[in-house]
């Protein structure tokens, strides 16, 4: 499959319009927001045609690039992937997809089932050439900016050899995102020095050392440096990485209810709140998860950006926005390059590319 890539108003988005927690309503919002804030891609709007024209009608959006493709059914946030594969053929997930197969779309939003849009991309799209299992990625702010973190949840093991995958990919990312040429690379570990962590671990390291020269891998980084900023792309097991970010979710929500207690509880704190209230609401931003909601599926022969379930309207229009971004940029002919020429010099090498039977049946 040859990967679709445009500028400008060439760019075409298939928006999966069903299945998000918060209805027809907010992710069509989502689509007047981000034409509002510049979005120059012609869209299309996958779902029940008759609950969409309702909505639509009363958002002024007639003299915007939007087109109806009618699709009946819904996969739930509580269908199994293999049930969503079963009757998933008259889904509006399954025809936003299909359209990025047929090339009538540069990419695909959907803010549904997870597990469901990954199968369904696997077996449309299918892998790319040299990827052994497709990664989700998250955006994660940090004290200096942003960084990308993988899996977070698609794989819940990784051997060495898909560590390295979800490396490659990271990094093309990243790169494709914020125009950085050399961002680093670490792998998540429970030190920094380089005999810490199992042998899994080391053995990605290694490879990464003497087979992707062209990487700015900076080695290991623990779960804290994350937020520190100490690496642009941190990659981790599906497991690992879900739990992490599980875990820095619920912290974010726990400091922000004690601030909210602690400028609220009294007289005094309450005027000290207002004296302060420009700063407290450049904070909110940036921790406003809406910000940076929207992330690509990576390892697929094509753009799928999965937009979180519960994303309200801005978070919405984050994802549409990062699909424009993307189907501008060619990263995923650049993991393609990258993994076959990292997988000749391994094995070039004799570097232990493949998990040894032994550990495997472990």
């Amino acid at each position: 499959m040859t990967e679709h890539t445009a500028s400008g108003q060439d760019i075409r988005i298939a928006l999966d319009v069903m299945g998000a927690d918060k209805g027809v309503g907010e992710v069509l919002d989502g689509v007047g927001r981000a034409y509002a804030s510049g979005l120059k891609a012609k869209i299309s709007l996958h779902g029940r045609e008759d609950e969409i024209s309702s909505t639509l009608n009363g958002l002024g959006l007639s003299d915007k690039p939007i087109s109806i493709a009618h699709a009946d059914d819904v996969i739930t946030m509580n269908d199994k992937p293999t049930e969503a594969l079963r009757r998933g053929k008259k889904s509006s997930m399954w025809s936003a997809m299909a359209s990025v197969k047929s090339g009538d779309a540069h990419a695909a939003v959907s803010s549904g089932n997870t597990g469901a849009l990954m199968a369904m991309g696997v077996l449309q799209l299918r892998k790319i050439e040299g990827i052994d299992r497709p990664a989700i990625s998250c955006i994660w702010p940090t004290l200096r900016g942003r960084c990308v973190v993988l899996d977070v949840g698609a794989n819940v093991e990784a051997t060495a050899k898909q560590l390295v995958q979800f490396a490659i990919m990271g990094e093309a990312y990243f790169r494709a995102l914020t125009e950085k040429e050399k961002p680093s690379v670490s792998l998540l570990n429970v030190g920094s020095e380089d005999l810490k962590g199992h042998d899994l671990i080391r053995t990605a390291a290694t490879i990464l050392k003497e087979a992707d020269h062209e990487m700015n891998f900076t080695g290991f980084v623990e779960g804290n440096g994350i937020s520190l900023g100490e690496a642009d792309v941190v990659v981790t097991d599906g497991f690992t990485g879900n739990v992490s970010l599980k875990t820095a979710e619920g912290t974010a929500r726990l400091i922000g209810s004690w601030l909210k207690e602690a400028l609220t509880s009294n007289i005094v704190s309450k005027m000290g709140a207002l004296l302060v209230k420009p700063s407290l609401e450049e904070m909110r931003a940036k921790m406003n998860p809406s910000n940076s909601n929207g992330a690509p599926l990576l390892g697929l022969n094509g753009l799928v950006i999965k937009s979180h379930g519960g994303s309200d309207a801005e978070g919405v229009a984050a994802a549409i926005k990062t699909a424009e971004t993307l189907a501008n940029h060619p990263f995923q002919d650049e993991i393609r390059r990258t993994v076959a020429k990292v997988e000749a010099r391994a094995v070039a090498k004799h570097l232990p590319l493949e998990e040894p039977a032994e550990a495997a049946a472990e």
